[in-house]
């Protein structure tokens, strides 16, 4: 477990608190149940923002408190225990960090700041398909007069229905597959050129499919060379997945301990059967092994270490398996109450597949490493 220091131990005690009181899984049934087209408590989002969540790896001159990324997963991570759904991640990390990596000063100043207190939902519009292929860009950007216009359709956009602003990847050159030739804009969701098809996520969330019929965009970074910050803003956003999958996971698994200390069969609590405590120790080191790899992601992220590419896939890929084991287990050891919507297992179990196809699957995560290192 990494060693945090005292601004960081508060600022978990502070969102562990908070969850626990305002955002139980309780208030996500809620949540699902009311229909929001969201996908989240709009005033639970504005009371995250005034404790200055969405500002964490924000710098100070745009609004934020320029914590680091390790600050805002251990955020995520005890968001993740309730299921709490929010645009932190989608906003907060993902979008705030294409600004940070490739934005300029003029961007940064109108942007950021809008962001770091909640009043401007920003997020990634990148995939075109089914499945995570940030290379495979179709999208077309062409010039007009000072700026450019977006044609393209986008998939899966995290917190499409809220969404003021999309940093949308398009192609100012070359062919679907190319790296080079891909550039970032911004542009916003109001613009007579952009529709959204509003979704929800398998895990109720909110997401949107995208379509930019000559929208105007704002170029982000150097044209054409957009692929590298993308990357890193893709890492830093599977590296905030992974903290909120570590929480989900770990709670999933707690609840399920608790479960078989209490539940009774054939005259014995089942958790002395010795089968469900080797399935019990199993899911126990996984998580264990998860979270060295899901903090030593996001701490090689602060520390701007070249390795940060391998040590991402390596938590998604890691974190991937034991969340999707952990909310198996879940469903199976409860029995027939873990198949029924009156018990919360069966959130878990749908958010582990939505946050498994985020941002790069276990096997998109194995390919990449496995690139990574030459083999």
């Amino acid at each position: 477990m990494a060693v945090l220091n005292e601004e960081q131990s508060m600022l978990r005690d502070a969102a562990k608190s908070w969850v626990q009181e305002k955002s139980p899984v309780t208030a996500f049934r809620k949540m699902r149940d009311s229909g929001t087209p969201l996908g989240y408590d709009a005033d639970a989002w504005n009371e995250q923002a005034e404790m200055g969540w969405a500002g964490v790896i924000i710098p100070e001159d745009f609004g934020g408190s320029n914590f680091g990324y390790l600050s805002l997963g251990l955020i995520l991570e005890e968001m993740g225990r309730t299921l709490t759904a929010s645009p932190l991640l989608a906003s907060g990390l993902a979008a705030a960090s294409a600004l940070i990596l490739g934005g300029n000063d003029a961007q940064k100043g109108e942007w950021l700041p809008k962001i770091a207190d909640g009043s401007l939902v920003a997020t990634l519009a990148v995939d075109e398909g089914a499945h995570h292929a940030p290379e495979k860009v179709a999208t077309k950007a062409e010039k007009a007069g000072a700026g450019y216009k977006i044609t393209g359709k986008k998939t899966f956009v995290l917190e499409g229905p809220a969404a003021g602003l999309f940093i949308v990847s398009a192609r100012t050159s070359g062919g679907a597959g190319d790296k080079d030739g891909i550039s970032l804009f911004l542009v916003k969701a109001d613009d007579a050129g952009v529709t959204k098809q509003n979704l929800k996520l398998a895990d109720s969330r909110g997401a949107s499919n995208v379509e930019f019929n000559g929208a105007a965009g704002e170029l982000l970074g150097e044209e054409g060379k957009g692929y590298p910050v993308l990357e890193k803003t893709l890492d830093r956003a599977r590296a905030g997945v992974c903290a909120e999958m570590l929480g989900a996971a770990v709670q999933a698994f707690e609840t399920t301990l608790d479960y078989l200390k209490v539940r009774v069969q054939f005259g014995q609590v089942i958790g002395s059967f010795q089968a469900l405590q080797h399935r019990a120790a199993k899911m126990f080191t996984d998580l264990e092994l998860a979270r060295s790899a899901v903090e030593a992601a996001l701490q090689a992220i602060d520390a701007d270490s070249p390795d940060v590419p391998e040590l991402v896939s390596l938590a998604k890929a890691k974190m991937g398996d034991t969340f999707h084991l952990v909310s198996n287990e879940m469903v199976q050891m409860h029995g027939g109450i873990g198949m029924t919507d009156a018990h919360d297992a069966g959130f878990y179990l749908k958010r582990a597949r939505a946050a498994e196809a985020t941002f790069g699957s276990q096997s998109y995560h194995r390919d990449r490493y496995a690139r990574i290192q030459g083999y």
